[in-house]
């Protein structure tokens, strides 16, 4: 995967401590495999925007970058902003191979680690 970065990307937000758990992740993702080459980008109201990050990475000379979306689920964004936005990167970058993989929210083991979370709060009686 030496030539594959990723783009973790999240919807962003007025108040900058809402990225405090995304960078949490991508924090996470560095620390367990130090080799692989991560970004975090935000779709909106926050830097650095995905275009920015493809950039920089583009010009570390990867070759592939794949975006994995840190949403919940599909909506707006995934369906058509961000689809539109890798078609106009590889139009201007034809050698760049760009990939965007299904939301995080739909992964069986982030579902599951939900699903624990709430339990593990009804066992303890908090809210």
């Amino acid at each position: 995967m030496a030539d594959t970065a990723f783009i973790l990307i999240a919807h962003g937000a007025r108040e900058p401590s809402w990225a405090l758990p995304l960078r949490r992740v991508s924090d996470a993702v560095v620390a367990q495999a130090p080799d692989l080459r991560v970004e975090l980008a935000f779709m909106e109201l926050m830097p650095p925007n995905l275009g920015e990050c493809a950039e920089k990475l583009m010009a570390e000379g990867y070759k592939r970058i794949l975006v994995v979306p840190l949403f919940i689920a599909r909506g707006g964004h995934l369906m058509r902003d961000i689809p539109e936005e890798l078609a106009a990167l590889h139009e201007a970058h034809p050698d760049v191979t760009f990939e965007l993989s299904a939301p995080v929210g739909e992964s069986d083991a982030v579902v599951q680690a939900m699903a624990a979370h709430v339990l593990n709060m009804a066992r303890q009686g908090s809210c």
